[in-house]
């Protein structure tokens, strides 16, 4: 915690000297921002903006999660689906976002489902090739051992498979929450949507630099939030794993 919190205040002090050397006109100061980012939420411009942009973000998010862990679990369990969903994922996850952000707004317009379907395709390759690599790599001895003991399949997945997928299923599924609402504000700057990314349009527009850097600040706050709330209870429970395990090694 000390250090998480050292590690912002430096990037503060690194904001500031970049604001003192470049000017205003490139790089607002981090006070300004904070203000401009007060008066935002006290207005209530920032609670239906966050609403929109949390709504296509975590829906993506939480859709895509879940689809690519299923995915994933099946394709390590069978060899043939694997082998099929591979050459598929990898051609979805070579795909740039940008790519899926026009097609999306192709299929379903600038204020409809395109976020939310975009940051959806971009999870599922992330938590998939990670779900696959951890059912390759769990102990294939505690399967058997719970095979002989006629553990029912769904006693199996809870304790044996989610288990052994959580070390490698963490890192992915952080790496795709923030692409979560890069991705999904993205769509809406693209698309001029109500959210956070229409907000950050406008004020591009207006050339408000400002303000331009509050939404920002307002979305790296809320990633922060997401990620405390949605992840950091599986790294407690790792944690606490991981000294009973080597206690038992």
């Amino acid at each position: 915690m000390i250090f998480g919190a050292l590690g912002l205040v430096s990037l503060a002090l690194a904001w500031e000297f970049g604001h003192r050397v470049f000017g205003p006109f490139v790089l607002p100061s981090p006070v300004e921002t904070v203000s401009c980012l007060v008066d935002l939420i006290t207005s209530g411009q920032a609670g239906p903006a966050l609403a929109v942009t949390g709504a296509n973000a975590l829906a993506g998010w939480l859709v895509g999660a879940a689809l690519g862990v299923a995915l994933g679990i099946a394709a390590g369990v069978v060899a043939p689906l694997g082998a099929a969903l591979r050459p598929v994922v990898t051609v979805t996850l070579g795909v740039p976002p940008i790519a899926w952000v026009v097609l999306a707004l192709l299929w379903f317009g600038p204020r409809g489902l395109a976020p939310a379907f975009t940051v959806l395709v971009t999870v599922v390759p992330i938590v998939f090739s990670a779900a696959l690599q951890g059912i390759l790599a769990r102990d294939p001895k505690l399967s058997e051992m719970a095979r002989v003991y006629g553990a029912p399949p769904l006693l199996r997945l809870r304790m044996l498979v989610l288990p052994q997928l959580l070390d490698p299923l963490l890192p992915a599924l952080a790496t795709a929450l923030a692409f979560a609402w890069k991705v999904g504000v993205m769509a809406e700057v693209l698309g001029g949507g109500t959210g956070i990314g229409g907000k950050i349009a406008t004020a591009r527009a207006h050339l408000d630099l400002a303000e331009t850097m509050a939404w920002i600040l307002l979305v790296v706050a809320l990633l922060l939030v997401c990620d405390g709330l949605l992840l950091a209870p599986i790294r407690r429970f790792l944690g606490a794993r991981r000294p009973a395990a080597v206690a038992t090694g």
